[in-house]
């Protein structure tokens, strides 16, 4: 008996942690939540590349096999950061063995923000057919959950769950007022490749997303007073928050695929081969919207709190559930109803060509150039992929640059064949290394203040199965087709038979 009560007592301890570290990550944007960039697929031809940039093509006629899947392991990738002064406090609350945020780095009534962005991509089904010789026509099906979060908070922020006597002076104005901004979803695609003739290619994808979880709130003015005696803090907030509707308590159950918020979105991919073989790709990719359920809320706040208990162990609890009950206070204007919220649309141009390094063909080097642009936010990253190849074995080197002046150097390694491929790598190689020597305790990384803090990993795999893909002189049976649809319409503009 005593050994089944230090079990139960050993789950609720456990429990209690998960649900602070919980807490604390919803809170300050931690959660990994990303249509996340991943610019070393670029050129690649995996199967993962063909559904992210439709009008490259994941099949080779007299090498690959008809069919391409996954086999339901799933391609990912997930990526954070943080910036500012708040780098060490938080890899200290969440990897140090003492307890505590270590907020000396910290600035308190300066109201400095620090960036945060997280974001997650993963196929769990990708399924792709080859079905159509003269037309080089491929189409697919794919399941993904994708989640998207960025949003800006104060060093008072964590300072406040440090401990209330960082706050020396009284009152303090406008140092919370923080920004965030939370969105997961299910996607379900349907996707459509051709080749139209020898040097433009087409494609696009048509997603129906079902929404998972929309949570958003701008505080755009605050004011606190703090009673360093008695451990407590009266908050003052004004703003604009929403939040989707989730019956009861969030569970694993939610992540399920649901019509409660459904929406939909496209991914459009266009590439040309110059007469100087350089390829240019463009694509528009997720363009879309999702409409939340009817019984979500939407608040404009200005009200007033008291927060005790600021030098417990609860004190993460208390500021959590009072910040949240101000947001959702009857006092507010509130209002239950849907609202349409726009997915993290982009566009990206890219340029690259490939060049032999031996005599013998067995070296290859091809260089991309790529620009993205966020269409809602400000975001732009400019980024050089270098894909070295070898037989089957590609190495890559990513070196991207974005408007948060953030320089990043990715690696990426890859196995492929005509009809196997394995790759896994990161975008961000150095500071995904010291997260991760952070994570394992490393004090030295703990403390480590740089430009910024985070990570960045991927992985893939995908099969080929089915009849070869050959042309007629080599085959005993492949079903030719016709050319796709668009290739039979440019024919008719252009008068063309090519």
């Amino acid at each position: 008996m005593n050994f089944i009560f230090k079990k139960l007592n050993g789950l609720r301890l456990a429990r209690y942690y998960m649900n602070k570290i919980y807490i604390l990550f919803t809170f300050l944007l931690i959660s990994f939540s990303a249509s996340a960039q991943q610019f070393s697929q670029y050129n690649t031809g995996t199967l993962y590349d063909s559904f992210e940039n439709p009008s490259v093509r994941s099949f080779i006629p007299d090498s690959s096999r008809q069919y391409a899947f996954n086999f339901f392991i799933p391609n990912f990738n997930a990526n954070a950061y943080v910036t500012g002064d708040i780098q060490q406090a938080l890899k200290n609350r969440l990897f140090a063995t003492q307890t505590g945020y270590k907020a000396n780095a910290l600035q308190i009534g300066k109201s400095k923000n620090n960036h945060f962005n997280a974001n997650v991509n993963a196929y769990a089904i990708m399924l792709k057919s080859f079905t159509s010789l003269n037309g080089d026509v491929e189409m697919g099906f794919s399941y993904q959950l994708k989640a998207e979060s960025r949003g800006l908070v104060s060093d008072e922020t964590i300072a406040l769950f440090d401990n209330v006597a960082n706050f020396k002076g009284n009152p303090y104005d406008d140092i919370f007022n923080n920004h965030f901004q939370l969105q997961t979803y299910n996607q379900i695609s349907y996707s459509y490749r051709e080749r139209i003739n020898k040097q433009f290619a087409f494609g696009f994808k048509l997603s129906a997303l079902l929404g998972i979880k929309y949570s958003n709130f701008d505080i755009t003015g605050s004011h606190a007073v703090f009673d360093t005696v008695n451990n407590a803090a009266t908050l003052s907030m004004r703003g604009r928050y929403y939040s989707s509707y989730i019956p009861g308590q969030p569970s694993a159950h939610d992540y399920l695929p649901t019509f409660r918020s459904p929406g939909a979105s496209i991914t459009i991919g266009t590439s040309y081969i110059t007469d100087d073989k350089i390829t240019i790709q463009a694509n528009i990719k997720d363009l879309g919207f999702i409409h939340w359920s009817s019984r979500s809320l939407a608040s404009d706040f200005d009200n007033t709190t008291t927060i005790t208990g600021l030098a417990s162990g609860h004190r993460e609890d208390s500021i959590y559930n009072a910040v949240i009950k101000l947001f959702r206070s009857t006092q507010a204007m509130s209002k239950i109803g849907s609202f349409t919220t726009k997915t993290n649309a982009r566009g990206e141009l890219s340029a690259s060509k490939t060049y032999w390094i031996d005599y013998d063909n067995n070296f290859k080097y091809t260089p991309t150039l790529i620009g993205s642009k966020e269409f809602w936010f400000t975001g732009f990253t400019a980024a050089l992929v270098n894909h070295v190849q070898y037989q089957n074995y590609t190495a890559t080197i990513t070196a991207s640059y974005d408007d948060m002046k953030l320089f990043n150097v990715g690696a990426q390694l890859m196995y492929k064949t005509p009809n196997f491929e394995v790759y896994g790598g990161s975008e961000r190689l150095v500071n995904t290394g010291r997260f991760a020597f952070a994570a394992l305790g490393n004090q030295t990384q703990i403390d480590h203040i740089g430009t910024y803090s985070g990570m960045d990993i991927f992985l893939g795999f995908s099969v080929k199965f089915g009849a070869i893909i050959e042309h007629p002189m080599n085959s005993s049976y492949i079903p030719m087709g016709e050319k796709g649809f668009f290739g039979r319409l440019w024919g008719r503009l252009f008068k063309t038979g090519n």
